[in-house]
């Protein structure tokens, strides 16, 4: 007879689901009472749970439903098994089947529970089981506290879970890291980094994932002076993942890389990229996103390039830092080499992509193109892509047609216009020159949807009206601003000077110049052309002499051309 100990001995060394199986027929055919065949397949159960593997999470669960009487540990393996799964609201199912069953959780049910709870952000039911915890006197165990802490904080309710974080008997570096990371995700990053500054003061060491956490928030709000010390402080705690061992976190190498990227230390960033022992997709992402913002193109592409040449296949984050690097350098060729992939792969109807390459033909002149994908797009249009369409027809100068789309938008009470959609909105007017249009719009964005006016709404406005020969209202405007007017500003009201050869305002705007250092050449070359057309040769002698006592040089004009295509 075999013993049962020598069946559970097997189950570590079962590889396919078909010994899995055979380990179950044993347990069934090894004579034993009823009581102790639960503990056999319990651990049959918990094997099959902790596999990454969906079959065998199947034959866990047709197991458990075989069971007529499952006790807690059985019921808590479940729970823990949903909890991790595609299907976490399972947990909460078997939760309440338990508690209808008669059986009381217990300090390994509730973390399980609330991981689920947490997983799809169901604070209602997370609120019942803290009742639970606090009628069943679990609310000072450390691990069912910190399972309520990052409940509370993934569901967005950082106020109940400061009072949870209060109430733990022992902060612990899994409480203090959770409590980071609830700062973190609820877009609050400088008080993550005071609270991971408590904690060291607090006397508790930080590991790899309250440095990811504390990295993380450095990089959200480009603070790189204190991104660099948490640097210091994961390489004299020995988690230095630049070095070459078999437990270098790669994670944390990402976290370290894109906390000097965001920051703009980007030559730094490359330099610790190269030194990484190993890379994901996420760290590629990560380099080639920082490229594109900070207009450093080429490298982008470049690294773009290079990415593939290692093996690595490009993901959504990938093409979207792509498509936005094409827009930006209308690199057309290279965007529609995508566009064909993202067909070929079935990525092209994801909405974001979608709006991705909307936006890369608009930029590119191909305003039919990018008609085509917007009415095309089998998702429903979420605000996104029905301000990138208002937009592309604004630049395109369709602006009675990007106002026509503005309305057929405002339809649909679940779409709610940004401070973005109103931009493009009020760029149709000014080209347009529908006056009243653009001041009804101006008016209707702050009283309907509580958009205040940014710099770019104003350089619409203004452009708009000293277009149409308003000077005293465009002045007036920028006298009223809430901010201070940019050279964007400026420049939209020199515009009009030009076209309406304004003199006395060229001269007041040429004051306020003064006022706006650093100055790129284009304002100045449009002042002196201002002068030019009026023939007042001397202010443009004054005028270009002003730009070479404060050394302005001349930007020169470029184009580029595609060479190469590439295959994807």
């Amino acid at each position: 007879m075999i013993h049962p100990n020598t069946i559970l001995s097997l189950l570590p060394k079962c590889k396919t689901l078909l010994q899995f199986k055979t380990s179950h027929a044993l347990i069934l055919t090894t004579p034993t009472t009823i009581n102790t065949k639960i503990i056999p397949l319990s651990k049959l159960i918990d094997f099959c749970v902790d596999s990454h593997f969906d079959e065998y999470f199947n034959y866990a669960n047709l197991l458990f439903r075989q069971i007529h009487s499952p006790n807690v540990y059985i019921f808590n393996s479940m729970i823990k098994g949903y909890a991790k799964s595609n299907n976490p609201t399972m947990s909460l199912h078997l939760y309440k089947q338990m508690l209808q069953n008669g059986y009381s959780p217990d300090h390994f049910t509730f973390p399980f529970v609330l991981k689920a709870c947490s997983f799809i952000y169901d604070q209602v039911s997370g609120k019942c089981v803290h009742s639970c915890i606090l009628k069943s006197g679990f609310e000072a165990n450390v691990y069912v506290a910190t399972g309520l802490l990052n409940m509370y904080v993934e569901c967005k309710n950082m106020e109940s879970g400061l009072k949870v974080f209060d109430k733990i008997p022992k902060w612990n570096v899994v409480a203090w890291t959770c409590l980071i990371n609830g700062y973190v995700i609820n877009d609050q990053p400088r008080e993550a980094l005071e609270v991971f500054k408590e904690m060291g003061r607090w006397g508790v060491e930080a590991n790899e994932v309250t440095m990811v956490n504390a990295l993380i928030a450095c990089a959200r709000c480009r603070d790189v002076d204190t991104g660099r010390w948490v640097h210091e402080r994961v390489c004299k705690a020995g988690y230095d993942p630049f070095v070459f061992a078999s437990n270098s976190n790669v994670i944390l190498a990402t976290a370290i890389v894109e906390m000097y990227a965001k920051c703009g230390w980007l030559n730094v960033a490359r330099e610790l990229f190269n030194k990484m022992p190993e890379r994901n997709i996420v760290a590629w992402n990560c380099m080639i996103n920082a490229y594109n913002q900070y207009e450093r193109y080429n490298e982008a592409l470049g690294l773009f390039f290079y990415m593939l040449a290692n093996g690595f296949c490009p993901d959504k984050a990938t093409f979207l830092s792509v498509l936005s690097v094409c827009a930006r350098r209308c690199v057309l060729a290279l965007g529609e080499t995508v566009h064909a992939y993202l067909l070929k792969s079935n990525m092209a109807k994801d909405i974001a992509l979608a709006t991705a390459l909307l936006d890369m033909y608009a930029k590119n002149g191909e305003l039919g193109s990018a008609q085509k994908i917007f009415n095309n797009s089998l998702e429903k249009k979420d605000v996104v892509m029905w301000t990138s369409m208002i937009n592309a027809l604004a630049i395109h100068g369709h602006g009675n047609e990007a106002l026509s789309l503005f309305q057929i938008m405002q339809e649909d009470s679940s779409l709610v216009p940004d401070h973005i959609t109103y931009i493009g909105v009020l760029f149709a007017c000014s080209h347009v020159g529908l006056v009243e249009e653009a001041q009804k719009q101006f008016n209707l964005m702050t009283k309907s949807y509580g958009i205040l006016p940014e710099k770019e709404h104003y350089s619409c406005m203004v452009d708009l009206l000293s277009r149409a020969g308003h000077f005293r209202e465009a002045e007036k405007l920028m006298e009223t601003m809430s901010i201070r007017p940019n050279i964007a500003i400026w420049g939209a009201l020199l515009n009009g000077c030009q076209i309406h050869e304004n003199i006395p305002v060229a001269s007041q705007v040429k004051v306020r110049l003064a006022e706006l250092e650093p100055i790129q050449s284009g304002i100045y070359a449009l002042l002196s052309n201002i002068y030019a057309n009026s023939g007042k040769w001397e202010e443009v002698n004054r005028t270009r002499k002003m730009m070479k006592h404060k050394r302005i040089a001349k930007t020169i004009g470029h184009s580029s051309v595609e060479m190469k295509l590439l295959t994807l």
